[in-house]
């Protein structure tokens, strides 16, 4: 039987942080490489340790769930991630029907008035 001889570490609470002998055990499964880029990780260019599901977005702060990565693709990922979200929130929002009205410009489409070629402004409905 090939199992694992160290359980999986589980952290009780979102915010818990990750110990070191986590940190070590993620480096060792990826090679101490950047899950994205591959990049080696030395002194100059540390690890930060990302959750591949995000805490925000349903996922778990578990070992499994852990992934090392350079500074510049984990700022990267965490604006997806946060995109995803803000996507995610929005689609709920108009589910529920309480999607919030964007402020409208004027002259802009959502707007009652309407400037014509020529400069002068009129109501939509007036035309």
């Amino acid at each position: 039987m090939t199992g694992r001889s160290t359980p999986e570490w589980i952290g009780k609470t979102p915010d818990t942080a990750i110990p070191p002998r986590v940190k070590e055990r993620v480096l060792t499964a990826y090679g101490n490489k950047c899950a994205i880029s591959g990049i080696p990780f030395s002194p100059s260019e540390k690890p930060e340790f990302d959750h591949i599901q995000p805490l925000k977005n349903g996922g778990e702060n578990r070992e499994s769930n852990l992934q090392p990565l350079t500074k510049f693709e984990h700022k990267k990922k965490t604006g997806k991630d946060m995109a995803i979200k803000k996507k995610n929130e929005r689609v709920r929002k108009k589910h529920l029907g309480i999607e919030t009205k964007k402020a409208t410009i004027a002259g802009g489409k959502g707007s009652r008035f309407k400037r014509k070629v020529d400069g002068t402004v009129v109501l939509r409905d007036a035309e």
